[in-house]
């Protein structure tokens, strides 16, 4: 087997390195693709060095598999053309998501919907994935009615440059900036762009691809994005109105059987996640789960999880190991 990495040296590309090598994919033929201006540079991959090689040079070896981490335009340009190749491509961009055609899988959740002639498979946004992790089970035993999320998303999630303008603030010195505001010592209400309705893109890929995940158009759903200077994940807060009446204790069963999902939820020693200690971990934690009392069918949720790892790299290799193991063995 060849496996591609296109986007290798960026911070995504760097966890998706160490969680391939980990998963065991150091075994297959490695291909590092970046821009330009990456050709020719060393890196290191499960205890060898190869050198990256133009995204042309990737495509023309043809690899079973490539991941892409590189942005919106080079999966829109590239991925159709490793695709011709017979080669199925696993982007980590929103180039993608909103696709019909195309599967937006997380597999824990809805892995079956990948198909032998998928030549293109999404992974979802960061936020999203960790979020639907904890309400799949609910979904399946209550039915979501309405969504109100808010999230705290690190600063990890805009790439290298923004967590270098956190440190660089942290220490007092000057840097080139990721964002217009300070971000030490402050959180802004503001991920991805601003588009005309008033909502954000990250706010907006909350809605769309929740629906497409868990496959009901009719779920409703609102959300506010804000950005806070953390770098272990993403944090949401998660209002869930249910069409149906639930039982709380339930609740808590259904959730500590999700694969993949960890219930931290015990007030009392104040225990309930948090980004320090989800850092560096492939599991989504879940707790303050509580019922709320403001209207009926309705519960509270604080969801958190690594947006370097289940959030983008392990769930992209989970979804390359699901492939291999269906249809490239």
């Amino acid at each position: 087997m060849k496996i591609a990495l296109v986007g290798a040296t960026g911070l995504v590309g760097g966890v998706m390195r160490k969680v391939l090598e980990e998963r065991g994919f150091g075994q297959y033929d490695f291909i590092p693709a970046a821009s330009a201006r990456s050709i020719g540079r060393e890196i290191d991959f499960a205890g060898r060095k190869y050198k990256m090689v133009s995204v042309e040079d990737a495509i023309a070896a043809a690899p079973d598999i490539a991941i892409f981490s590189a942005g919106s335009g080079p999966s829109l340009q590239y991925a159709p053309q490793f695709a011709a190749k017979g080669t199925v491509v696993i982007d980590n961009s929103s180039a993608w998501r909103s696709n019909p055609e195309i599967p937006l899988v997380v597999p824990e959740i809805n892995g079956d919907v990948i198909k032998s002639t998928d030549k293109i498979i999404a992974n979802p946004n960061c936020s999203t994935i960790q979020m639907v992790m904890a309400l799949c089970p609910l979904h399946k035993r209550y039915g979501i009615k309405r969504l109100v999320i808010s999230t705290y998303q690190s600063v990890t999630g805009t790439g290298m440059k923004a967590v270098n303008q956190l440190m660089k603030e942290r220490a007092g010195e000057s840097c080139e900036k990721a964002y217009p505001y300070q971000i030490d010592m402050n959180l802004f209400p503001h991920g991805g762009t601003f588009e005309d309705n008033g909502y954000t893109t990250e706010e907006i890929k909350l809605v769309n691809e929740t629906r497409k995940i868990l496959r009901d158009n009719d779920i409703q759903v609102t959300a506010t994005v804000a950005r806070v200077p953390v770098t272990g994940g993403h944090s949401e807060a998660v209002n869930v109105e249910f069409k149906e009446e639930f039982d709380l204790q339930e609740v808590f069963e259904l959730l500590r059987n999700m694969p993949g999902l960890v219930v931290q939820d015990d007030p009392a020693n104040n225990i309930y996640p948090m980004p320090m200690w989800a850092k560096d971990k492939d599991e989504v934690f879940v707790g303050r789960i509580r019922r709320d009392f403001s209207q009926p069918k309705t519960l509270n949720l604080w969801v958190v999880g690594d947006n370097l790892r289940k959030g983008a790299a392990t769930n992209a290799v989970q979804i390359a190991e699901l492939v291999r193991d269906k249809f490239l063995k």
